[in-house]
């Protein structure tokens, strides 16, 4: 059992670690801490932490580092969460304000994170498989080339360009994009891929005209829709990693690669448990399963339409835990906020 001067030493020794990158000595604590207690006593203190596998000493230096089960205490029981302040919430609203669609804001949304965390920034788009198809247009870039742009009640906007196998005749435009609105406008992505995948099933390679025209356009409809269900994330800031280096006990590239492949960290934020506020750490070795141990992720729920998603940031295991969390938490509520009013509006 740790006693409650040592939570407070081992608070002490990770903002300590975290602000400097050096291992923390008992003396600096005495000198740095109003502990009211010799540099013996705290000594003491440290060498229960020790014990209880909290801390450790990095090599042969009289100071100590926090471990991962070190930080995970921290996180859970001593890191005070404050608000950002005025100016970080003012940099937020100015840089998320007049998004022009859902990519565009959240593109924005891990661009500002990762400036506000200097790390990885990390959100997740909503699961786009219960949202709704609110519009289709269609518009005529050559004679068989046809631009299809979808619209989602969550504010997803797509753009996808098919290719006709013969041309259309102008008068059969409005013909052709009543056929596909009335295939998927007013369904659910899940259902509207079912009704778009039917109509494919049931055309014939001696179609001709407009009903020609609609089978390619549901070819690539079912393309669209197809991506729309996948979970995708959306990063900003990886050459902060690089620039964090020094903070990695051993190689970058498996988090260069979790960033590249995405469903190595799609898969970690699907496992990690949200407490009361919607805030989850992730830390070192607890990410091992998914070859991420040498890294934290710390995360914010946030809501549209009904879904839950997450926006975050991936980095060191030395991070400072309140400030991300803090920064992913008031990002996220704005982003909740933007979201709900953009769903109001329609």
């Amino acid at each position: 059992m740790v006693s409650e001067r040592g939570l407070q030493v081992l608070r002490a020794i990770v903002q300590d670690y975290v602000a400097t990158h050096e291992p923390v000595g008992s003396k600096s604590i005495v000198e740095r801490h109003a502990f009211g207690v010799s540099a013996a006593t705290i000594r003491n203190d440290m060498a229960q932490l020790e014990d209880e596998e909290l801390i450790a000493a990095p090599h042969t230096s009289s100071g100590r580092v926090p471990t991962d089960k070190g930080y995970r205490v921290f996180v859970d029981h001593l890191a005070d969460i404050r608000p950002l302040s005025p100016a970080q919430r003012s940099a937020i609203t100015a840089f998320l304000g007049d998004p022009g669609d859902l990519d565009d804001l959240l593109a924005r949304t891990v661009r500002v994170l990762s400036q506000l965390t200097g790390q990885v920034a990390i959100v997740q788009y909503p699961s786009f498989a219960r949202a709704n198809v609110t519009h289709v247009e269609l518009v005529a870039i050559a004679p068989a080339r046809m631009l299809i742009v979808l619209v989602t009640d969550t504010g997803r906007v797509s753009q996808r360009i098919a290719a006709l196998t013969a041309p259309l005749e102008d008068e059969d435009l409005p013909a052709l994009r009543a056929r596909l609105a009335a295939l998927i406008v007013g369904h659910s992505v899940r259902d509207a891929a079912d009704r778009v995948e039917a109509c494919r099933t049931a055309g014939t390679a001696e179609a001709v005209g407009v009903d020609a025209a609609l089978l390619s356009l549901c070819h690539v409809v079912a393309e669209e829709l197809d991506e729309f269900r996948q979970d995708r994330l959306l990063m900003a800031g990886a050459a902060n990693l690089a620039r964090r280096e020094s903070d990695f006990r051993g190689s970058i590239y498996p988090l260069l690669e979790a960033i590249e492949e995405q469903v190595t960290l799609l898969r970690l934020m699907g496992e990690m448990v949200a407490d009361t506020q919607g805030l989850a750490a992730s830390i070192g070795r607890e990410n091992d399963p998914w070859g991420l141990g040498e890294a934290s992720v710390v995360t914010s729920d946030y809501e549209t339409s009904g879904a839950v998603a997450r926006v975050g940031v991936l980095g060191p295991t030395r991070m400072d835990y309140p400030s991300n969390l803090a920064s992913a938490r008031a990002v996220a509520r704005y982003l909740s906020r933007l979201l709900d009013e953009d769903e109001n509006r329609r």
